[in-house]
């Protein structure tokens, strides 16, 4: 196949041939294309071998804190020499220690420096310790200095041998100087490619089909330049749905496609519709304050208008018309009055059997529930869950654990079991668990069961109902292969762009 070259490419391929071993920045600036064009050729034409790249590496120097003080009050050894000048050119060793204002260390070390470069000597007379001053002429120390100053930093490889031993003599000195490498792509052309792009001028491509050539036919005797289907392009990243709710949406639509009819419901509702109706006593733990969030300020105050509220209180006291004998305590209208987030999708159902009051229906819902949790790795505080219901003349349970088998060998799963629990308003219960290959155990999907007749009979449902409920997120974390729940909502990008779950099989 010939080889393309694209016209960006051409440009790039001509600079190098006049001007090779450059820098992308030099590159733009010859050719006259952006940074970003430039870079893009770049990656074209390494993928065809036509260019090499090398990292250059330069080293730059600046001034640390006390480099950009010796600038403005001299080198310590420097103040050293002008103070014992100042004084009159012969001055008590502690006097000058004393007038210099510095630590007992740094004088040491600047006096050192300062007699070694002859800028002061050192004498004595009847015992007592005096500095000369000496030579004045400028150190090599300082003339790297004023040099860094004047430019903020310099190339260390523009520097001469007398510069280098002073920046030597500065870098063992902390704080004085400090260092930044400069990392920089130099690219140069090979013969090979030369060859390439001489022949390819030769055969003066054009780039585009223009109205010109159409209507004067110029575009039988021209050559077009050919693309390179092949060659690679920049990935997008579009927008798309956050995949948790892809999930939400892969499970109503197995739903739909089984036949079931979607429904909705209130967030914030009265604990009649969350438990009283649900046949769960008022003394439940799960109506404490550790597991559900009360509405401090809110109550449902016509509660009776709109709702059952002496069949269900009679169905908690003594069973009213269910056959039940009821849990045998005083119920109360002001309990189920306070209003709370919903802990469950249950209400939705059972809201939806009280209106309705169906003779056969399949609905089912997925929507958000509120728990007072403990925040981890398996739990928040607002999470989602699934749940429906069917109900028909010959429903049995059997009829419920094929409904959920089908849906979960939608979901991937393959290997599925039922075992007996006990829920409040359900009886019988099961459990529906599934064995998860690569975690080598089995795990929880969701409780299911019929529903009691102190549940339907009220709504005035004769026929049995099946019913289920589970927690979407622990589905959720199985499709990503997320470990902690927390991460699903902490946004975090890379993972939102790339997170795509397995239709089949876990």
């Amino acid at each position: 196949m010939e080889l393309v070259l694209h016209p960006i490419e051409v440009e790039i391929l001509k600079t190098l041939k006049a001007r090779s071993g450059v820098n992308v920045e030099a590159l733009a600036e010859a050719t006259g294309l952006s940074l970003d064009q430039v870079r893009r050729g770049i990656e074209w034409l390494k993928e065809k071998s036509l260019i090499n790249v090398r990292e250059d590496v330069k080293s730059f120097v600046g001034l640390g804190r006390l480099g950009l003080k010796a600038c403005h009050e001299g080198l310590p050894e420097r103040r050293i020499h002008d103070l014992v000048a100042k004084k009159g050119g012969k001055v008590a060793l502690e006097e000058v220690k004393k007038g210099s204002m510095m630590g007992e260390k740094e004088f040491s070390a600047a006096l050192g420096l300062a007699i070694k470069k002859g800028l002061v000597k050192f004498s004595k007379v009847d015992r007592a310790s005096y500095l000369e001053a000496g030579g004045s002429a400028v150190l090599s120390t300082e003339s790297l200095i004023n040099k860094i100053l004047s430019s903020k930093e310099v190339d260390v490889s523009s520097l001469n041998g007398d510069e280098l031993a002073a920046l030597e003599e500065l870098r063992r000195r902390p704080d004085y100087i400090v260092y930044k490498e400069v990392r920089q792509a130099v690219i140069s052309v090979s013969s090979h490619a030369v060859c390439i792009l001489d022949e390819y001028l030769k055969k003066s491509y054009e780039d585009r089909l223009t109205s010109e050539l159409l209507l004067t036919g110029r575009w039988r005797n021209v050559s077009f330049r050919p693309y390179d289907i092949e060659s690679p392009v920049p990935y997008l990243y579009p927008g798309r749905k956050h995949p948790v709710q892809d999930f939400i949406d892969r499970v109503r639509e197995i739903f739909l496609n089984f036949g079931f009819e979607e429904i909705e419901g209130p967030v914030i509702l009265p604990s009649f519709w969350n438990f009283d109706a649900l046949f769960i006593p008022q003394d439940h733990s799960a109506r404490e304050m550790q597991d559900t969030f009360h509405i401090k300020t809110m109550q449902a105050r016509e509660i009776e208008k709109t709702a059952p509220v002496e069949t269900i209180r009679r169905v908690h006291e003594d069973g009213g018309e269910t056959g039940s004998m009821g849990w045998k305590y005083k119920w109360s209208i002001q309990e189920a009055k306070k209003m709370v987030l919903r802990t469950h999708t249950t209400p939705i159902t059972v809201q939806y059997l009280h209106k309705n009051k169906p003779s056969s229906a399949k609905v089912f819902s997925v929507d958000r529930v509120f728990r007072n949790e403990n925040l981890d790795n398996r739990h928040l505080f607002e999470f989602y869950q699934y749940e429906g219901i069917v109900t028909g003349g010959n429903v049995t349970l059997r009829h419920l654990i094929g409904v959920l088998t089908s849906f979960y060998k939608e979901l991937g799963f393959e290997k599925i079991k039922f075992w007996p629990t006990f829920f409040p308003y359900t009886e019988p219960s099961l459990e529906a668990v599934a064995y998860v290959e690569r975690l080598g155990r089995w795990i929880e999907l969701c409780g299911m069961g019929v529903f009691r007749p102190e549940v339907t009979l009220p709504a005035g449902v004769k026929n049995p109902v099946l019913a289920w409920g589970g927690g979407l997120e622990r589905l959720i974390l199985l499709a990503y292969n997320v470990e902690d729940i927390r991460f699903l909502y902490r946004n975090t990008l890379g993972w939102l762009r790339g997170a795509s779950y397995a239709r089949s099989g876990y």
